[in-house]
């Protein structure tokens, strides 16, 4: 109980410390649809030196090229955390960020590793859900001791410690959805256009990731210590195909926020968290949960639609809940979780590849696994 009450504490003081009123109004507050870039590590914070590369240079370049092709675009308005090699404190690139009212976040790294691993991964804020994405989110975090002033910044965070990053995920959820439609495009983009391996979307607990009230993204584009990726990473061709993709993905997602709700279909890829892991449908036998609802999430949007079969591919019994600028879409309502995962399946044949469960319990939802830990009659 007494962590609990210091990990709210914690959050409390962040929320207080680098959120304005207005920042929490983010979307919706601009004409134009504003994304900002964020080129991570910089000055004397090189990111990672695998094989000789340097991740501060080649993830500024990746930034640069993104930037250039969605300015291209009138109704988008492009804000960089960084243009040229200098050191930015995480907390600066969160500011930037909520400053400017973004309506996405998206941030650029290269990764590293002891071995021959390869392949891109595109993050999501969460709770780790593995030593190694915990890994990944501390080693980034870490940057906050080559700041000056990071004890005043970071209130207490540990980058060592699991229970900061627990603390991290209480405030940014309400974006975690439309976060995942976005990293979904971007690893289908370097999967199907590009023939990178794709090590999918995950959630980590990353710090610039959480203080950002927007939806928002961390890539990493690949690992340098794996010499084929460095060097294809490090050349001209590599880094423009990459932004390339990546800006494609961006184009997509403000696409399907314009588009009828029917067309948007959430790209979970991987997700790396118990509650989007939904097994398959096994048995016919009815396996009901007393006082837990069910329903299937297909789509969430800043798109306010009637939930009519019409809208959502021909599906009925679509209900709809708003969580401030968010409207998310459920098809079904069921106590019967061998029902609910039937109507998953049907979700899916629609089109809804990417759709998940979610368990409600007196009104309010829980996790899928609290749900399952109830007893079924």
């Amino acid at each position: 109980m007494k962590t609990n009450q210091i990990l709210l504490f914690f959050c409390f003081t962040i929320l207080l410390t680098f959120v304005s009123p207005n920042s929490l109004l983010a979307q919706g507050s601009s004409n134009k649809f504003v994304v900002v870039l964020d080129a991570g590590h910089g000055g004397h914070d090189p990111g990672n030196l695998g094989n000789g590369y340097k991740e501060k240079s080649i993830a500024l370049n990746i930034v640069l090229d993104v930037g250039k092709e969605l300015e291209k675009n009138k109704d988008i308005k492009v804000i960089y955390t960084r243009k040229t090699d200098v050191f930015l404190e995480l907390h600066e690139r969160a500011a930037i960020a909520n400053k400017a009212d973004a309506d996405l976040f998206v941030s650029v790294h290269c990764n590293s590793f002891t071995n021959n691993a390869h392949g891109t991964e595109t993050f999501v804020l969460g709770l780790h859900a593995n030593e190694r994405n915990f890994n990944i989110a501390k080693k980034e975090n870490e940057v906050i001791y080559l700041e000056d002033d990071y004890e005043k910044h970071y209130e207490g965070f540990d980058p060592n410690s699991p229970e900061s990053m627990i603390g991290l995920t209480l405030m940014q959820e309400e974006f975690l959805d439309q976060s995942i439609q976005l990293a979904g495009l971007i690893e289908n983009n370097f999967t199907n256009k590009l023939k990178r391996k794709s090590r999918g979307v995950k959630q980590a607990g990353f710090w610039v990731l959480h203080n950002t009230y927007m939806p928002s993204v961390l890539i990493e584009t690949g690992f340098l210590t794996y010499k084929p990726e460095g060097s294809y990473l490090n050349s001209n061709k590599g880094q423009n195909e990459m932004a390339n993709a990546i800006t494609n993905a961006i184009l997509n997602y403000k696409s399907n926020l314009d588009q009828n709700i029917g067309n948007i279909v959430i790209t979970n890829n991987e997700v790396s968290d118990n509650d989007r892991i939904v097994e398959s449908v096994s048995s016919n036998e009815p396996e009901i949960y007393k006082d837990i609802t069910f329903k299937v999430q297909i789509a969430a949007s800043s798109r306010k639609l009637q939930p009519k079969p019409y809208n959502f591919k021909g599906l009925d019994n679509i209900s709809r809940e708003q969580f401030d600028n968010l409207y998310k879409y459920y098809y079904g309502s069921t106590s019967d979780y061998a029902k609910i995962k039937q109507m998953q399946e049907q979700a899916k044949a629609k089109g809804y590849s990417s759709c998940f469960i979610v368990a409600f319990k007196g009104g309010r939802q829980v996790t899928l696994d609290e749900a399952l830990k109830s007893t079924a009659n």
